[in-house]
C-alpha cells in the first residue's frame, strides 16, 4: 500500500493540475472564433474546477492542507504552461485534448498502484466531460478551412508532449514518496518501460484521431 505522503503528493499534483486547467481553459476560451466554442470551453473549465474540489476534499480527509499539498507542483506546472502557451484557438484546443490527455493517461497508470477509493476518485476526476468530441469537431472544422495548419499543429502536439515529459521527470526527481510509488508500483525498469510505452501508444492514437500524425 502506498504511504500517506505518496497519496498526498499524487492527489496534490492532480489537484493543482485541475485548478490550473480551470484557469487556463477559461483564459483560452476567449480565443474562440465563435460564441458556442467559447461557451463550451468555459463549461469545460467549470468541470475542471469541480474536479479540483473533489480532490481538495479528499486531501482534507487525509489530514492534509490542500494548498500545502499542491505547492510543490506549482512551479513545474506553471513552467509547462509558460512554455506551451497557445497563440491560436486551435492550439488551445489541441493542448486541452492532447496535452491534458497524455497527463490523464499517466495518472490512470499510476492509479493502478493505489487503494481502490483513491483509484475511483482519480478515475472520476480524469473524465473528460466531452472534451474529446469538442476537440475533434473544432480541429476538423479548422483544418477544413485552412488545411495548411495541419503540419504546424502536429509540431505543436509534439512540443506539448516533450515539455510534459520533461516536467514529469523534474517532479519525480524532487518528490521521493511519489517516485517510490511510481517505481514500486511498476515493479522494475521493464515495468516502467511498459508503462511509458502504453502512454505513448495512447498519445499516438489520439494524434491519429485528430488527423495530426502525418
Amino acid at each position: 500500500m502506498p504511504t500517506t505522503d505518496a497519496l498526498v503528493d499524487l492527489l496534490g499534483a492532480l489537484a493543482y493540475g485541475e485548478l490550473s486547467a480551470f484557469d487556463r481553459l477559461a483564459e483560452d476560451a476567449r480565443m474562440a472564433p465563435a460564441l458556442d466554442g467559447r461557451a463550451q470551453m468555459s463549461a469545460m473549465a467549470a468541470y475542471e474546477f469541480g474536479h479540483y474540489r473533489l480532490l481538495a476534499d479528499r486531501l482534507a480527509e487525509l489530514g492534509a492542507d490542500p494548498a500545502v499539498a499542491m505547492t510543490p507542483f506549482v512551479a513545474p506546472l506553471e513552467q509547462y504552461h509558460s512554455l506551451t502557451t497557445p497563440s491560436t484557438w486551435l492550439e488551445g484546443v489541441v493542448k486541452a485534448y492532447v496535452g491534458d490527455g497524455m497527463a490523464a493517461d499517466f495518472y490512470r497508470e499510476v492509479a493502478a498502484f493505489v487503494d481502490e477509493p483513491t483509484r475511483a476518485l482519480i478515475e472520476e476526476v480524469l473524465s473528460d466531460g466531452g472534451r474529446a468530441e469538442f476537440a475533434l469537431r473544432e480541429v476538423a472544422a479548422g483544418l477544413e478551412v485552412s488545411p495548411t495548419q495541419r503540419g504546424r499543429l502536429a509540431l505543436w502536439s509534439r512540443r506539448l508532449v516533450g515539455e510534459a515529459i520533461s516536467q514529469v521527470q523534474h517532479v519525480l526527481a524532487d518528490r521521493d514518496a511519489l517516485m517510490a510509488l511510481f517505481v514500486e508500483g511498476a515493479g522494475d525498469l521493464a515495468g516502467i518501460s511498459r508503462l511509458v510505452t502504453r502512454v505513448t501508444e495512447r498519445h499516438e492514437r489520439r494524434m491519429t484521431t485528430l488527423g495530426l500524425n502525418g
